[in-house]
Formats: C-alpha cells, structure tokens, sequence
C-alpha cells in the first residue's frame, strides 16, 4: 500500500473543521465522522498527489517523537478500506 499510493479523499467525501467544537470533520453522504487527534492533519495531506510515503515523511518531520511510520500507513488503509480514500 505504501510507496506509489497518492491517497485522496473520494470524491464524496469532504474534510472540514468544526470551528465551533474545535474538531476536524469528514463530512459524507449520510453521516458525519468526528475525527481524534492529528487525523485532520494527515487528511490534510491526502491531495493526491503525495506519496504515502512522503506523506509520513512529512509529519515525521512534524511530529518527530510520534510513531507515524509505525500508526499512518494502516490508519489511511482503514479508510481506504471504508471507501474514504481513493
């Protein structure tokens, strides 16, 4: 999965930040998903054109005593696996 994969949110899908709750949001056809912690961030990064692996990078670079190579490759697989992602 990780290497020449470009994550995108899929195109029903959008990121948004609740301003109000302070919380980033993935808005879908029928429901609304509460994103924890840095998961807005990483989605962030999700443009289709970064590289998992560049994406890591990236918020290694950010967060550099977070496990993100260990935790972000299989988070973005759960939601590619959710049809989230494309």
């Amino acid at each position: 999965m990780a290497g020449t994969w470009r994550p995108a949110l899929a195109r029903s899908v959008i990121l948004r930040h609740d301003r109000v709750r302070g919380v980033d949001l993935l808005v879908l056809p029928e429901r609304v998903v509460v994103l924890r912690g840095s998961a807005g961030s990483v989605l962030g990064l999700c443009d289709g054109e970064c590289e998992v692996d560049e994406i890591v990078r990236e918020l290694a670079c950010r967060h550099p005593d977070a496990p993100v190579a260990d935790e972000v490759p299989g988070f973005l697989a759960a939601l590619r696996s959710e049809g989230w992602l494309r």
